[in-house]
Protein backbone atom coordinates (compact mmCIF):
# COMPACT_ATOMS: atom_id res chain seq x y z
CA UNK A 1 0.00 0.00 0.00
CA UNK A 2 1.26 3.37 -0.88
CA UNK A 3 2.83 5.54 1.48
CA UNK A 4 0.63 9.02 2.18
CA UNK A 5 2.50 11.92 0.96
CA UNK A 6 4.24 14.35 3.75
CA UNK A 7 2.52 17.66 5.05
CA UNK A 8 5.02 19.54 3.58
CA UNK A 9 3.84 18.05 -0.20
CA UNK A 10 0.22 17.02 0.94
CA UNK A 11 -1.66 20.12 -0.51
CA UNK A 12 -0.01 22.21 -2.89
CA UNK A 13 -3.13 24.52 -2.54
CA UNK A 14 -1.66 25.36 0.45
CA UNK A 15 1.06 27.03 -0.57
CA UNK A 16 0.92 29.30 2.55
CA UNK A 17 1.51 26.42 4.78
CA UNK A 18 4.28 24.86 3.49
CA UNK A 19 6.01 28.43 3.08
CA UNK A 20 6.39 28.90 6.87
CA UNK A 21 7.32 25.12 7.34
CA UNK A 22 10.54 25.54 4.69
CA UNK A 23 10.72 29.95 6.25
CA UNK A 24 10.99 28.54 10.09
CA UNK A 25 13.26 26.11 9.23
CA UNK A 26 15.97 28.11 7.17
CA UNK A 27 15.56 30.79 9.55
CA UNK A 28 16.53 28.16 12.74
CA UNK A 29 19.12 27.21 10.15
CA UNK A 30 20.61 30.53 10.12
CA UNK A 31 21.30 31.38 13.75
CA UNK A 32 23.17 28.01 14.02
CA UNK A 33 26.94 28.54 14.34
CA UNK A 34 27.74 24.50 15.67
CA UNK A 35 27.51 22.41 13.07
CA UNK A 36 26.44 19.70 15.43
CA UNK A 37 23.76 21.42 16.72
CA UNK A 38 22.47 22.73 13.37
CA UNK A 39 22.05 19.12 12.35
CA UNK A 40 20.14 18.11 15.62
CA UNK A 41 17.84 20.79 14.52
CA UNK A 42 17.57 20.05 11.22
CA UNK A 43 17.22 16.87 12.07
CA UNK A 44 13.90 17.51 14.77
CA UNK A 45 12.71 19.62 11.86
CA UNK A 46 13.18 17.06 8.98
CA UNK A 47 10.93 14.55 11.66
CA UNK A 48 7.73 16.37 11.36
CA UNK A 49 8.05 16.18 7.39
CA UNK A 50 9.45 12.92 6.64
CA UNK A 51 7.24 10.35 8.17
CA UNK A 52 9.91 7.50 8.69
CA UNK A 53 10.83 4.95 11.56
CA UNK A 54 14.55 4.73 11.21
CA UNK A 55 17.10 7.14 9.79
CA UNK A 56 20.84 6.40 9.36
CA UNK A 57 23.86 9.25 7.70
CA UNK A 58 26.60 7.57 5.95
CA UNK A 59 29.94 9.26 4.82
CA UNK A 60 32.23 8.26 2.77
CA UNK A 61 34.56 10.91 3.06
CA UNK A 62 38.25 9.91 3.63
CA UNK A 63 37.28 6.15 2.62
CA UNK A 64 37.45 4.21 -0.40
CA UNK A 65 35.39 1.82 -1.59
CA UNK A 66 34.15 -0.05 0.12
CA UNK A 67 34.04 1.55 3.43
CA UNK A 68 31.57 3.71 4.87
CA UNK A 69 31.21 5.63 8.06
CA UNK A 70 27.69 5.69 9.89
CA UNK A 71 27.91 9.01 11.09
CA UNK A 72 24.25 9.34 12.43
CA UNK A 73 21.71 6.62 13.17
CA UNK A 74 18.22 7.66 15.00
CA UNK A 75 18.68 4.49 17.51
CA UNK A 76 21.93 4.97 18.91
CA UNK A 77 21.81 5.18 22.59
CA UNK A 78 24.85 7.95 22.70
CA UNK A 79 25.34 10.93 20.33
CA UNK A 80 28.81 10.79 18.60
CA UNK A 81 29.96 14.37 16.98
CA UNK A 82 31.09 13.23 13.53
CA UNK A 83 33.54 16.36 13.56
CA UNK A 84 35.57 15.87 16.58
CA UNK A 85 34.64 12.10 17.42
CA UNK A 86 35.09 10.59 14.08
CA UNK A 87 37.63 7.63 15.43
CA UNK A 88 34.25 6.67 17.50
CA UNK A 89 32.02 5.72 14.23
CA UNK A 90 31.39 2.77 13.47
CA UNK A 91 32.27 1.19 10.16
CA UNK A 92 31.03 -1.02 7.42
CA UNK A 93 32.57 -2.69 4.39
CA UNK A 94 30.57 -3.19 1.32
CA UNK A 95 26.61 -4.62 1.17
CA UNK A 96 23.63 -2.60 0.47
CA UNK A 97 24.94 0.38 2.35
CA UNK A 98 28.04 0.53 0.10
CA UNK A 99 25.69 0.06 -3.30
CA UNK A 100 23.51 3.19 -2.29
CA UNK A 101 26.46 5.68 -1.02
CA UNK A 102 29.13 4.83 -3.99
CA UNK A 103 26.24 4.86 -6.17
CA UNK A 104 25.67 8.23 -6.41
CA UNK A 105 22.14 8.15 -7.48
CA UNK A 106 18.23 8.66 -5.15
CA UNK A 107 16.47 5.59 -4.48
CA UNK A 108 13.67 4.25 -3.41
CA UNK A 109 13.30 0.58 -2.45
CA UNK A 110 9.53 -0.47 -1.74
CA UNK A 111 10.72 -4.05 -0.94
CA UNK A 112 13.33 -4.01 1.69
CA UNK A 113 15.26 -7.44 1.76
CA UNK A 114 18.87 -7.47 3.11
CA UNK A 115 20.56 -11.18 3.24
CA UNK A 116 21.44 -12.16 7.05
CA UNK A 117 25.08 -11.78 5.46
CA UNK A 118 25.10 -8.72 4.51
CA UNK A 119 27.65 -6.42 6.25
CA UNK A 120 25.28 -3.48 7.32
CA UNK A 121 22.14 -6.04 8.01
CA UNK A 122 21.91 -5.21 10.88
CA UNK A 123 20.98 -1.26 10.48
CA UNK A 124 17.98 -2.78 8.24
CA UNK A 125 16.17 -5.08 10.45
CA UNK A 126 12.50 -4.86 10.90
CA UNK A 127 12.34 -2.12 7.92
CA UNK A 128 10.78 -2.92 4.51
CA UNK A 129 11.19 0.11 2.78
CA UNK A 130 14.20 3.42 2.30
CA UNK A 131 14.64 6.21 0.67
CA UNK A 132 18.61 6.99 0.14
CA UNK A 133 18.97 10.93 -0.35
CA UNK A 134 22.54 11.40 -1.54
CA UNK A 135 24.21 14.80 -0.95
CA UNK A 136 26.54 15.67 -3.14
CA UNK A 137 30.49 17.56 -2.74
CA UNK A 138 32.28 18.09 -5.95
CA UNK A 139 29.97 15.89 -7.89
CA UNK A 140 30.02 12.52 -5.38
CA UNK A 141 27.74 11.75 -2.84
CA UNK A 142 29.82 11.73 -0.13
CA UNK A 143 27.46 11.80 2.63
CA UNK A 144 24.34 10.23 2.28
CA UNK A 145 20.70 10.38 4.65
CA UNK A 146 18.63 7.26 4.64
CA UNK A 147 15.04 6.81 5.84
CA UNK A 148 13.59 4.08 6.65
CA UNK A 149 10.07 2.73 7.19
CA UNK A 150 8.84 -0.91 8.82
CA UNK A 151 6.15 -1.30 6.08
CA UNK A 152 6.67 -1.47 2.41
CA UNK A 153 6.02 1.05 -0.11
CA UNK A 154 6.60 3.75 2.87
CA UNK A 155 7.71 6.57 0.66
CA UNK A 156 6.21 8.18 -2.12
CA UNK A 157 8.50 9.04 -5.12
CA UNK A 158 6.72 11.81 -6.16
CA UNK A 159 8.56 13.71 -3.31
CA UNK A 160 12.17 12.47 -3.92
CA UNK A 161 13.36 15.41 -5.83
CA UNK A 162 11.93 18.30 -3.04
CA UNK A 163 14.28 15.52 -0.57
CA UNK A 164 16.81 15.77 -2.36
CA UNK A 165 16.99 19.17 -3.04
CA UNK A 166 16.18 20.52 0.36
CA UNK A 167 18.76 17.80 1.92
CA UNK A 168 21.71 19.19 -0.71
CA UNK A 169 21.08 22.73 0.41
CA UNK A 170 21.06 21.86 4.08
CA UNK A 171 24.32 19.36 3.61
CA UNK A 172 26.10 22.60 1.83
CA UNK A 173 25.00 25.13 4.16
CA UNK A 174 26.28 22.47 7.08
CA UNK A 175 29.48 22.05 5.23
CA UNK A 176 30.08 25.72 4.58
CA UNK A 177 29.45 26.41 8.38
CA UNK A 178 32.48 23.18 8.92
CA UNK A 179 34.68 24.95 6.73
CA UNK A 180 33.93 28.05 8.38
CA UNK A 181 34.48 26.45 11.49
CA UNK A 182 37.74 25.08 10.83
CA UNK A 183 38.90 28.46 9.16
CA UNK A 184 38.02 30.42 12.50
CA UNK A 185 39.82 28.04 14.36
CA UNK A 186 42.82 28.12 11.92
CA UNK A 187 42.94 31.82 12.04
CA UNK A 188 42.65 32.16 16.05
CA UNK A 189 45.81 29.39 15.86
CA UNK A 190 47.79 32.24 13.46
CA UNK A 191 46.46 35.05 15.37
CA UNK A 192 48.07 33.82 18.67
CA UNK A 193 51.35 32.45 16.65
CA UNK A 194 51.91 36.19 15.36
CA UNK A 195 50.95 37.49 18.67
CA UNK A 196 53.85 35.83 19.52
CA UNK A 197 55.90 36.71 16.81
CA UNK A 198 55.27 40.16 17.10
CA UNK A 199 55.91 40.08 21.61
CA UNK A 200 59.10 38.81 20.23
CA UNK A 201 60.09 41.61 17.68
CA UNK A 202 59.21 44.25 20.31
CA UNK A 203 61.31 42.73 22.12
CA UNK A 204 64.10 43.48 20.37
CA UNK A 205 63.32 47.24 20.21
CA UNK A 206 64.16 49.54 23.18
CA UNK A 207 62.71 48.86 26.09
CA UNK A 208 63.09 52.43 26.69
CA UNK A 209 64.86 55.61 25.13
CA UNK A 210 68.68 55.80 27.00
CA UNK A 211 69.53 59.26 27.72
CA UNK A 212 71.81 60.63 25.73
CA UNK A 213 73.65 64.23 26.41
CA UNK A 214 72.69 66.94 24.71
CA UNK A 215 69.76 65.25 23.07
CA UNK A 216 65.92 64.80 23.92
CA UNK A 217 64.77 61.49 22.42
CA UNK A 218 60.87 60.29 21.44
CA UNK A 219 60.05 57.06 19.26
CA UNK A 220 56.31 56.17 18.41
CA UNK A 221 56.12 52.23 16.64
CA UNK A 222 53.15 51.12 14.87
CA UNK A 223 52.95 48.25 13.25
CA UNK A 224 50.17 47.33 10.24
CA UNK A 225 49.87 43.82 11.26
CA UNK A 226 50.78 41.17 14.33
CA UNK A 227 53.94 41.68 13.28
CA UNK A 228 56.37 43.88 11.17
CA UNK A 229 59.67 44.90 9.50
CA UNK A 230 60.55 47.94 11.29
CA UNK A 231 63.19 48.24 13.66
CA UNK A 232 64.99 51.20 15.32
CA UNK A 233 67.77 51.44 17.84
CA UNK A 234 70.31 53.11 19.85
CA UNK A 235 73.91 51.82 20.67
CA UNK A 236 76.29 52.69 23.19
CA UNK A 237 79.77 53.36 22.38
CA UNK A 238 83.25 54.51 23.25
CA UNK A 239 84.34 58.10 24.56
CA UNK A 240 80.18 59.07 24.94
CA UNK A 241 79.05 58.57 21.31
CA UNK A 242 75.42 56.81 20.48
CA UNK A 243 74.66 54.87 17.30
CA UNK A 244 71.25 55.73 16.19
CA UNK A 245 70.06 53.17 13.59
CA UNK A 246 66.53 52.91 11.95
CA UNK A 247 65.66 50.23 9.56
CA UNK A 248 62.48 49.02 7.52
CA UNK A 249 62.70 45.51 6.16
CA UNK A 250 60.49 45.26 2.55
CA UNK A 251 57.16 43.77 2.98
CA UNK A 252 54.84 43.08 5.89
CA UNK A 253 53.44 40.74 8.39
CA UNK A 254 55.61 37.86 9.88
CA UNK A 255 58.20 37.45 7.39
CA UNK A 256 59.49 41.25 7.41
CA UNK A 257 60.12 40.61 10.93
CA UNK A 258 62.00 37.72 10.81
CA UNK A 259 64.17 39.64 8.47
CA UNK A 260 64.11 42.10 10.77
CA UNK A 261 64.97 39.92 13.87
CA UNK A 262 68.14 38.83 12.25
CA UNK A 263 68.96 41.99 11.38
CA UNK A 264 68.72 43.04 14.93
CA UNK A 265 71.27 39.99 15.78
CA UNK A 266 73.77 40.81 13.14
CA UNK A 267 73.97 44.69 14.27
CA UNK A 268 74.33 43.35 18.06
CA UNK A 269 77.08 40.60 17.06
CA UNK A 270 79.05 42.89 15.27
CA UNK A 271 82.21 42.04 15.94
CA UNK A 272 83.57 45.32 16.20
CA UNK A 273 82.57 48.68 17.73
CA UNK A 274 79.54 49.83 15.28
CA UNK A 275 81.20 52.76 13.87
CA UNK A 276 82.22 54.28 11.83
CA UNK A 277 78.73 54.12 9.93
CA UNK A 278 79.90 52.51 6.79
CA UNK A 279 81.55 50.20 8.22
CA UNK A 280 77.98 48.75 10.37
CA UNK A 281 76.21 48.85 7.16
CA UNK A 282 78.65 47.04 4.65
CA UNK A 283 78.94 44.48 7.16
CA UNK A 284 75.23 44.28 7.42
CA UNK A 285 74.42 44.36 3.88
CA UNK A 286 77.15 41.54 3.46
CA UNK A 287 76.32 39.20 5.72
CA UNK A 288 71.86 40.06 4.54
CA UNK A 289 72.84 39.48 0.75
CA UNK A 290 74.86 36.02 1.47
CA UNK A 291 73.00 34.26 3.64
CA UNK A 292 69.53 35.53 3.71
CA UNK A 293 68.30 37.74 0.91
CA UNK A 294 70.24 37.04 -1.81
CA UNK A 295 67.77 36.09 -5.16
CA UNK A 296 64.12 36.68 -2.90
CA UNK A 297 63.74 40.43 -3.81
CA UNK A 298 63.73 41.17 0.08
CA UNK A 299 65.86 44.41 1.21
CA UNK A 300 66.69 46.50 4.26
CA UNK A 301 66.31 49.45 4.07
CA UNK A 302 68.73 51.65 7.07
CA UNK A 303 69.82 55.33 8.25
CA UNK A 304 72.62 54.68 10.83
CA UNK A 305 74.50 57.29 12.38
CA UNK A 306 76.79 58.34 15.11
CA UNK A 307 76.30 61.18 17.07
CA UNK A 308 79.10 62.60 19.60
CA UNK A 309 77.50 64.28 22.37
CA UNK A 310 80.16 66.72 23.02
CA UNK A 311 80.63 68.28 19.43
CA UNK A 312 76.53 68.04 18.27
CA UNK A 313 78.00 66.26 15.19
CA UNK A 314 75.80 63.39 13.08
CA UNK A 315 78.24 61.40 11.12
CA UNK A 316 75.92 59.19 8.89
CA UNK A 317 75.39 56.54 6.29
CA UNK A 318 72.15 55.54 4.24
CA UNK A 319 71.03 52.62 2.80
CA UNK A 320 68.49 53.47 0.31
CA UNK A 321 66.91 54.92 3.64
CA UNK A 322 64.28 57.81 3.52
CA UNK A 323 66.79 60.51 4.66
CA UNK A 324 66.00 62.33 8.44
CA UNK A 325 64.49 65.79 7.95
CA UNK A 326 66.26 68.73 10.30
CA UNK A 327 64.51 71.83 11.14
CA UNK A 328 67.02 74.41 12.23
CA UNK A 329 64.96 76.09 14.65
CA UNK A 330 67.08 79.05 14.97
CA UNK A 331 66.70 80.18 11.71
CA UNK A 332 63.74 78.31 10.38
CA UNK A 333 65.69 76.97 6.96
CA UNK A 334 64.79 72.99 6.56
CA UNK A 335 68.19 70.53 6.01
CA UNK A 336 67.02 66.90 4.52
CA UNK A 337 69.71 64.43 5.32
CA UNK A 338 70.55 62.62 1.96
CA UNK A 339 73.94 62.77 1.47
CA UNK A 340 75.86 59.57 1.74
CA UNK A 341 73.60 57.55 0.05
CA UNK A 342 74.03 53.62 -1.13
CA UNK A 343 71.71 50.94 -2.42
CA UNK A 344 69.48 48.85 0.32
CA UNK A 345 71.11 46.06 2.54
CA UNK A 346 70.66 42.84 1.08
CA UNK A 347 70.71 43.93 -2.87
CA UNK A 348 75.06 43.71 -3.94
CA UNK A 349 76.81 42.16 -1.74
CA UNK A 350 79.56 44.31 -2.47
CA UNK A 351 77.79 47.44 -1.89
CA UNK A 352 79.87 50.08 -0.11
CA UNK A 353 78.07 53.15 1.68
CA UNK A 354 79.84 56.36 1.83
CA UNK A 355 79.73 58.91 4.92
CA UNK A 356 78.46 63.11 5.69
CA UNK A 357 78.95 64.72 8.72
CA UNK A 358 76.32 67.34 10.04
CA UNK A 359 77.20 69.54 12.34
CA UNK A 360 74.11 70.33 15.21
CA UNK A 361 72.73 73.24 17.44
CA UNK A 362 70.93 73.71 20.00
CA UNK A 363 67.03 73.65 18.68
CA UNK A 364 67.50 71.71 16.26
CA UNK A 365 64.76 69.00 15.43
CA UNK A 366 65.73 65.97 13.55
CA UNK A 367 62.89 63.37 12.48
CA UNK A 368 63.94 60.05 11.73
CA UNK A 369 61.03 57.68 10.20
CA UNK A 370 59.82 54.61 7.86
CA UNK A 371 57.89 55.27 4.71
CA UNK A 372 54.96 53.94 6.77
CA UNK A 373 54.93 57.76 7.75
CA UNK A 374 55.60 59.57 4.21
CA UNK A 375 53.53 57.33 2.07
CA UNK A 376 50.15 56.39 4.91
CA UNK A 377 47.60 57.05 2.34
CA UNK A 378 44.05 59.10 3.00
CA UNK A 379 40.57 57.65 1.23
CA UNK A 380 41.39 59.30 -1.54
CA UNK A 381 44.86 57.84 -2.38
CA UNK A 382 46.89 60.75 -1.69
CA UNK A 383 49.69 60.27 0.47
CA UNK A 384 50.56 62.22 3.60
CA UNK A 385 54.35 63.19 2.19
CA UNK A 386 57.00 64.71 3.22
CA UNK A 387 55.99 68.65 3.02
CA UNK A 388 53.23 67.39 5.60
CA UNK A 389 55.96 66.01 8.00
CA UNK A 390 57.98 69.28 7.39
CA UNK A 391 54.94 71.22 8.81
CA UNK A 392 54.93 69.84 11.66
CA UNK A 393 58.34 70.11 12.69
CA UNK A 394 57.59 74.22 12.56
CA UNK A 395 56.60 73.74 16.01
CA UNK A 396 59.52 74.57 17.67
CA UNK A 397 58.74 74.84 21.31
CA UNK A 398 57.20 71.49 21.17
CA UNK A 399 59.36 68.44 23.10
CA UNK A 400 60.81 65.53 21.28
CA UNK A 401 58.10 63.57 22.96
CA UNK A 402 55.41 66.04 22.01
CA UNK A 403 56.30 66.21 18.13
CA UNK A 404 56.16 62.46 18.03
CA UNK A 405 52.51 63.03 19.32
CA UNK A 406 52.05 66.09 16.85
CA UNK A 407 53.13 63.59 13.75
CA UNK A 408 51.52 60.93 15.05
CA UNK A 409 48.18 63.22 15.09
CA UNK A 410 48.83 64.66 11.56
CA UNK A 411 49.18 61.30 10.37
CA UNK A 412 46.05 60.18 12.02
CA UNK A 413 44.13 62.90 10.82
CA UNK A 414 44.90 63.11 7.38
CA UNK A 415 44.28 59.01 7.17
CA UNK A 416 40.62 59.63 8.36
CA UNK A 417 40.16 56.61 9.34
CA UNK A 418 41.64 54.05 7.04
CA UNK A 419 43.90 51.07 7.90
CA UNK A 420 47.15 51.24 7.53
CA UNK A 421 49.25 49.62 5.09
CA UNK A 422 52.59 49.75 6.23
CA UNK A 423 54.61 49.64 9.69
CA UNK A 424 55.20 53.56 10.83
CA UNK A 425 57.79 54.29 13.16
CA UNK A 426 58.86 58.06 14.10
CA UNK A 427 62.22 58.84 15.98
CA UNK A 428 62.68 62.18 16.65
CA UNK A 429 65.56 63.77 18.72
CA UNK A 430 65.94 67.32 19.38
CA UNK A 431 68.98 68.71 20.27
CA UNK A 432 69.41 70.33 23.54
Amino acid sequence: MANQPSPLFAAPGNWRERLAVIVDTMREMSRQTDPQQMVRAYVARMAQVIQRDRFMTLSRRENDYPAIVITRDSERQTEINPWTQRDRLPVVRGGLLAELIYGDEPRIIDELEVPADDPGAAYFAGQRSLMAIPLYDRGLALNMVIFMRKKSHGFTPEELPEYVWMSNLFGRATQNLVLSTELRRAYEAIDQELKAVASIQRSLLPAELPHIPTLDLAAYYQTSRRAGGDYYDLFPLAQGRWGILIADVSGHGTPAAVLMAITHTLAHTYPEAPYPPSRLLTRLNAQLTQYYTHGSGTFVTAFYGIYDPQTRQLTYARAGHNPPRLKRCADGTLVVLDRAAGLPLGIVETEQYPEAVCDLQVGDQIVFYTDGITEAANRAGEMFGPSRLDQVLKDCGLTAAGLVQAVVEAVERFMDGRPADDDRTVLIAKVK
